[in-house]
């Protein structure tokens, strides 16, 4: 698993749109539905190079066969903890390019996006 920071999310995806286009980056938002409503990354995938989807924790056992085994998919919580946790359960299950952003949200906010929201 790679650890990122924030201002490092939209290099990575870059990094990897020009060595496989046709698997862009995904940033998978495990947070809670009310906590995307209060704060949000704000996604221009032509600028930032990432494809965005909420997917709650509790329901990526379930779901994550939709996802793309092989794309590279950075996982997003509200500080890191869940989002290392999704990660690992992703690797475990074959995921073969998985990140965890370090600090979640709040780092994104903090670091990156002063307009998304500190809550």
């Amino acid at each position: 698993m790679i650890h990122l920071k924030a201002s490092q999310v939209s290099t990575w995806a870059k990094q990897h749109s020009a060595t496989t286009p046709d698997k862009p980056v995904l940033v998978l938002d495990v947070r809670e539905a009310w906590e995307v409503q209060t704060a949000s990354i704000v996604n221009d995938e032509a600028v930032n190079g990432f494809q965005l989807i909420h997917m709650p924790m509790r329901s990526v056992p379930a779901r994550y066969p939709e996802l793309d085994r092989h794309q590279p998919i950075a996982c997003l919580c509200h500080h890191g903890m869940r989002s290392m946790q999704v990660a690992q359960f992703l690797e475990s299950n074959g995921f073969t390019q998985v990140a965890n952003v370090q600090g979640g949200i709040h780092a994104w906010a903090t670091e990156h996006d002063n307009r998304v929201p500190v809550y």
